[in-house]
């Protein structure tokens, strides 16, 4: 028999079932609109896709924000999984984080100098 759910799981599991409703059918209309618009091309390697292997061709946000959605698709890009795997992790190298690292302030901060005394290692000794 399952443990009974407490008020405020039953209320997480409710928010996040609506959060994840949301997201398919927000990412089910721009990708739609996007394979009816965008020849089936990945825009990095140029490779075609068929309906046969349409599902490993994904819609890039060339901006990052997924709900600026414009209908003539401005903002969109089509990649290959591949792709649009190196294209997020070419922006994290950028960022200089792993993806699992923390973003923002929180972010630790170098603090080893290993060239402060560089000067007194060079001065001949006397």
């Amino acid at each position: 028999m399952p443990p009974s759910k407490t008020p405020d799981r039953d209320r997480l599991d409710r928010v996040v079932a609506q959060a994840q409703r949301d997201r398919r059918q927000r990412q089910q209309g721009y990708r739609e609109q996007a394979l009816r618009i965008l020849p089936w091309v990945c825009g990095r390697c140029a490779r075609e896709f068929t309906r046969d292997n349409l599902q490993q061709l994904t819609v890039h946000h060339r901006d990052h924000d997924h709900d600026h959605n414009p209908p003539d698709g401005s903002n969109w890009e089509l990649l290959c999984r591949d792709c649009h795997d190196n294209e997020h992790a070419r922006l994290t190298d950028a960022a200089g984080l792993a993806p699992d690292q923390p973003r923002g302030p929180e972010q630790p901060t170098a603090r080893h100098q290993p060239f402060a005394n560089l000067k007194d290692l060079l001065k001949p000794d006397r």
